[in-house]
């Protein structure tokens, strides 16, 4: 909202404010600017509005798990996969319960994409 004054003393009326030389283009909303920030105010507006943005990026990074980092400190048995042999059946060999758990364990530690496995190939097995 704004408010007409007339004064008769002014230099200038506050109706002719948005129109002085200039002035339309630094300031298009035409709104007179109440406060006019030296360098060093300019700097430490800077400075506190990187902070902000330093501090909520890091609370996101800590909401989302960034820099979460689960170590895996299991041992692995090198194994030939002998002819005939499937993923599952081996499995079936070294697993202590859950057969499923250890083929996408064994997929896992291997990298492979599907659940054939050539005769001759080497396989890192998870122990633990």
């Amino acid at each position: 909202m704004s408010a007409v004054t007339f004064n008769s003393r002014a230099p200038k009326s506050s109706v002719n404010q948005c129109f002085s030389k200039g002035e339309w283009l630094a300031n298009p909303s035409g709104a007179q600017s109440l406060i006019t920030l030296s360098r060093r105010g300019r700097l430490a507006r800077t400075l506190v509005v990187l902070s902000l943005t330093v501090v909520m990026a890091a609370g996101f990074a800590a909401r989302s798990g960034a820099g979460d980092h689960v170590s895996n400190t299991a041992s692995y048995v090198n194994v030939v996969v002998p002819g005939g042999a499937t993923l599952w059946s081996v499995a079936a060999a070294y697993s202590n319960g859950d057969i499923t758990a250890m083929v996408e364990a064994i997929r896992e530690a291997n990298n492979l994409t599907g659940y054939d496995i050539a005769a001759g190939a080497r396989l890192r097995i998870p122990t633990a």
